[in-house]
This record gives structure tokens, C-alpha cells and sequence, in this order.
């Protein structure tokens, strides 16, 4: 089998595993979208040991800014005029993303930014701002559950391959 289409067939079947657990069993605690991002970003980072830890790391760190960032924009400490709120805030987490990235697990700036996106996507699309409950009401452990079970799909899905392609 060539390694494309192993890669394909790894890739569909775990894929069906990973709808089927995150719409399943684990729906509410995990995003089958989130878990697809980190999946991809697994691969684009690398796919080996270390582009796993970035992903996660990356990624994780991306949800937690964009958490704070939630936190800021609806607590406003800094008593910013309403038009500028979110904008203030978010320059200055999204400052953070970046600045971070001379740091080997945080140098993937792509994993912080898709941590970052995922977490305030689905907390503005769900009118969910309750990024300091210590459960799965949090967008932001949602998202970080859901990276890690993603990242560790795509890293099965390269080893599925590899022993297909043989």
C-alpha cells in the first residue's frame, strides 16, 4: 500500500473513531472540531514526539490566552470605553502568543494561534464566557481536552500508517 493511501486509510478510520467518541460518550467534554485542528496541526508541526508536545503546548497556552482575554473583555479592569475593550485586550494576550515563541514547546506559533481561535470561537458561538469554572463548563478545558485527544489521534493515525505502508 502506498504511504498515501495508508496515510488515508489511518486517517479515515481513526477519524470515524474520534466523531463517533467526541458526538458519543464524550460529547460536552470534548469539540470533534478542536480535536480535528490539533490532528492537522500535529502534522504540520512535524508529525513526530515533538511536534506532539508543541502541538499540545501550543495549543493549550493559545486556549489559556484566550481565556484571559474573555476574562478581561467582560471584567474590563482597566475601565477601557466599551468601544475599545476587546480590542485592548485581545492586542495584548495575542502580544503574549507571539512573544513566547523563542520558547522550544511554545515555537509553533500556528499551535498557540489555533489554541487561541478554537477557545474564543467556541465561547463566543455558544455565549459561553465561563473561562474560570474549574469543570467542563470552561470553554477553555473543553478545548485543551479536546487538543490533547486530537493531537494523540493524529500521532496513532502516522503510526497506523506506518505499519499499513509496510
Amino acid at each position: 500500500m502506498s504511504k498515501l493511501t495508508a496515510l488515508s486509510v489511518s486517517i479515515a478510520v481513526l477519524g470515524g473513531v474520534w466523531a463517533y467518541l467526541a458526538l458519543g460518550m464524550l460529547a460536552g467534554s470534548v469539540l470533534v472540531w478542536a480535536g480535528f485542528i490539533a490532528w492537522g496541526c500535529y502534522f504540520h508541526t512535524g508529525g513526530d514526539s515533538a511536534a506532539l508536545q508543541k502541538t499540545i503546548a501550543g495549543m493549550i497556552y493559545g486556549a489559556i490566552l484566550a481565556g484571559i482575554a474573555l476574562h478581561l473583555v467582560g471584567s474590563n479592569p482597566l475601565g477601557l470605553p466599551a468601544g475599545a475593550v476587546a480590542a485592548v485586550y485581545i492586542a495584548i494576550t495575542v502580544f503574549f502568543l507571539v512573544i513566547v515563541s523563542g520558547q522550544s514547546l511554545l515555537s509553533v506559533v500556528p499551535a498557540n494561534v489555533y489554541g487561541y481561535a478554537a477557545t474564543a470561537g467556541f465561547a463566543l458561538s455558544t455565549n459561553n464566557m465561563n473561562v474560570t469554572a474549574m469543570n467542563m463548563t470552561n470553554p477553555v478545558l473543553v478545548v485543551a481536552a479536546s487538543v490533547v485527544l486530537g493531537a494523540i489521534f493524529g500521532m496513532l493515525s502516522g503510526k497506523l500508517a506506518g505499519a499499513l505502508g509496510k
